[in-house]
């Protein structure tokens, strides 16, 4: 694991602790896209990433981001899209990405916050008592490039 990445396990083992067990919910792939073009406009942003099927030979993932496009299996719980939402946020077109950084889990908990309604209050005592730093001010690495 790459030192860009060092909170990659942390990340994923608190998910399943804490955001897995309040969203059981499946989104079907057919509804994706919709869902996905409506939280990108809700959060202010334009030009939603497209949303394409995983590839059969992807294995050892359940989905995948980046700021151009998701890439998503035939259902997957809501809490996943909102994470990789979350990526594609923090992802230039260029490739440039935080990982699973603080401006990542920043973003991320806006997104359960508004859209699981998991209070981010309620949240971090225990992203603190994972490790995982997380930027409580956290906005989309593309806004930052478009700032005056």
């Amino acid at each position: 694991m790459s030192g860009r990445d060092r909170q990659r396990a942390r990340v994923y083992a608190w998910e399943d602790w804490v955001v897995a067990p309040h969203a059981p919910d499946l989104v079907p792939f057919s509804a994706a896209s919709a869902m996905v073009d409506a939280i990108w406009a809700e959060m202010g942003l334009r030009w939603p990433p497209k949303v394409e099927r995983l590839p059969a030979q992807a294995t050892a993932r359940q989905a995948d981001a980046t700021r151009l496009r998701l890439r998503l299996p035939e259902a997957l719980p809501s809490w996943i899209l909102l994470h990789e939402l979350a990526h594609a946020m923090t992802s230039t077109a260029e490739g440039g990405t935080d990982g699973h950084g603080p401006r990542f889990m920043g973003l991320y908990l806006q997104l359960l916050e508004r859209y699981l309604r998991l209070p981010a209050a309620a949240l971090l005592p225990s992203l603190r008592e994972a490790r995982i730093e997380v930027d409580l001010a956290a906005r989309p690495v593309f806004l930052d490039a478009a700032a005056p």
